[in-house]
């Protein structure tokens, strides 16, 4: 499938509130201003940007699962936004909740923090809940697809009752899906209208191509030209069996090669794509070497024209931190998207 450069004009752009801001004073209503000031029209809303910003305007910390002191700061964080003509698109990152033991703590803990999650989506006028596959280890939960697949039903049947999406995503990480394939069969199999997939350009190629533990920044189980072979076998599948309203969005960034590699171990709770994930993704054309733009082709060829979506988080080559003035790095991320989008067509 073609995809000509007139279709691409009216993409929709998002950005990642988390990935803008390298200092104590880049706080949300100056993220906001940024964003907006780059020409970006929606942002995702990530939580732990809701609690450090009720943290500065009420002069104390606030638990996670405090609701009640949440929702007042998620109605004032709404207005911040419709006042620098900003839609939220999507609150993020709910994580670790499918897979946990029927009957335990966890598990109840999970499907409680649903319900206030709920809570807060309502509060900022979003309709929309990423859910990234979990990292959790085993033996704390269960692999078991049937499993998984049971809970993320329980979960959209319950955004249903306020017509709530769930967009599912795998992170290169997960313990048991961390390949697009494997959230696109688990979306399958939880059948459910309001579940689809947020796909990202670094969990998809960070997964297939790519591995931070590696001298050669690739997974090298296999030859480079198998390699190939296989990345551009999985994109071609993408492009003909993921229908295109079944994508909800699609998070854009790239990756550093890390030298020297990262440590083959888990290190604070995180496996080395979990560490590269966190701190070594800059924007496209910036010094990363992942094929973001042969996930994006095989996204479009769906037949997707929905939310492109910045979600990088740059930390400079060696991950140790990146000093820089926020409105022009939201308007240098613009220009990549803008490159990106038309290095994408194929006319």
């Amino acid at each position: 499938m073609s995809i000509p450069q007139s279709s691409l004009q009216n993409i929709p752009l998002s950005y990642a509130s988390c990935s803008i801001g390298c200092s104590p004073n880049d706080t949300l209503p100056r993220r906001l201003e940024a964003i907006s000031g780059a020409g970006f029209t929606a942002i995702e809303l990530s939580f732990p940007n809701i609690l450090q910003y009720g943290a500065q305007v009420t002069g104390t910390s606030i638990a996670p699962d405090d609701y009640p002191a949440i929702f007042p700061i998620a109605v004032e964080i709404r207005k911040l936004c419709e006042e620098n003509g900003l839609k939220i698109m999507m609150l993020q990152p709910f994580s670790n909740f499918e897979g946990w033991t029927r009957g335990s703590t966890d598990r109840e803990e999970a499907f409680a923090r649903a319900t206030g999650w709920m809570e807060i989506m309502n509060a900022v006028g979003t309709d929309l809940l990423q859910v990234g596959a979990t990292d959790t280890p085993e033996p704390l939960i269960k692999k078991d697809r049937d499993v998984i697949v049971s809970d993320l039903r329980a979960l959209c049947d319950i955004l249903a009752k306020r017509n709530y999406r769930l967009a599912y995503e795998n992170w290169c990480w997960s313990t048991h899906a961390p390949a697009w394939k494997d959230v696109w069969e688990i979306v399958k199999a939880v059948d459910r209208p309001n579940c689809g997939l947020c796909l990202d350009t670094f969990q998809t190629a960070g997964s297939e191509w790519g591995d931070p533990t590696t001298e050669s920044g690739l997974i090298e189980s296999v030859s480079e030209s198998e390699l190939k072979k296989r990345f551009d076998a999985s994109m071609d599948e993408l492009a003909s069996t993921v229908p295109g309203d079944k994508i909800y969005l699609l998070q854009i960034s790239d990756a550093y090669k890390v030298s020297p590699p990262l440590d083959d171990k888990t290190i604070g709770g995180l496996r080395p794509r979990g560490r590269w994930s966190h701190d070594f993704r800059p924007m496209p054309y910036d010094g990363g070497y992942l094929p973001i733009e042969d996930v994006a082709k095989a996204v479009l060829k769906t037949g997707f024209r929905g939310w492109f979506s910045m979600e990088i988080f740059d930390s400079g080559p060696q991950g140790t931190g990146k000093k820089y003035e926020m409105g022009s790095f939201a308007a240098k991320a613009m220009d990549s998207v803008q490159k990106f989008l038309k290095n994408c067509a194929t006319d």
